[in-house]
């Protein structure tokens, strides 16, 4: 488990979360303001919902609960990501992710961690997001 570890020791098999809380309708508006996303279903005070790049801060939030240590002696470069939208995520509902390390690998030199994160409505379980994300941890650096 990687509680109290850095990111840079999340390993395959690593469960992450889960973590509640809830999207308030101000962080999808501001969120919205800052990358010009002006549709009334994202600045609406009613029935609002959180753009689909919002879902990258889950994995974000699953790092900060499960790592405090923080990102470790390297930094994380953020390679690419795919995600499946089941079910609109509604401002203002306690929502519940959960991420785990599907696969953690090596290729040229680079660590590879592949992770699969899902987003459920808390009350019911409801799957809204499933996201799958790879970051490298670390380049080989060359002797100077």
């Amino acid at each position: 488990m990687a509680i109290g570890r850095y990111v840079t020791d999340l390993d395959t098999g690593d469960v992450l979360g889960p973590v509640e809380y809830e999207i308030s309708p101000f962080q999808v508006r501001e969120y919205c303001h800052s990358v010009e996303m002006h549709q009334e279903y994202f600045q609406g005070t009613e029935n609002q919902i959180a753009p689909p790049t919002l879902v990258h801060l889950e994995k974000l939030r699953l790092y900060r609960h499960a790592c405090p240590a923080g990102t470790g002696p390297t930094a994380r470069i953020h390679y690419e990501f795919d995600g499946d939208f089941h079910a609109f995520v509604p401002a203002g509902v306690p929502l519940r992710v959960t991420g785990t390390v599907a696969d953690r690998s090596q290729k040229r030199g680079r660590d590879y961690v592949r992770m699969t994160i899902e987003l459920r409505r808390a009350a019911d379980g409801e799957l809204l997001v499933t996201y799958r994300d790879t970051v490298i941890l670390a380049f080989k650096q060359a002797e100077a």
